[in-house]
């Protein structure tokens, strides 16, 4: 598989496998960053990988983000790291 390849299967599946489990995650946001982070470390990748990459981050973020807002909304406190 090329580089490319990679990230763009990542940018396909991440998103829909961060809810589709009854809305929760199949792959836990954790093992996005992880790959994301190796990809990043373990290659010379050109810029528009490197925005992609860092977009998808972003987008990992949001949806921490938003997991821990809708837990905190429904009354479950969550220990900071």
């Amino acid at each position: 598989m090329t580089m490319d390849e990679d990230i763009a299967h990542v940018a396909r599946v991440m998103v829909p496998s961060l809810s589709a489990f009854r809305g929760e995650p199949v792959l836990q946001p954790q093992y996005w960053r992880m790959r994301l982070e190796r990809i990043l470390d373990a290659c010379h990748l050109t810029e528009s990988q490197r925005a992609t990459i860092q977009q998808l981050l972003r987008e990992l973020d949001r949806f921490e983000a938003k997991s821990l807002a809708k837990k905190e909304k429904a009354g479950l406190r969550i220990p900071a790291p």
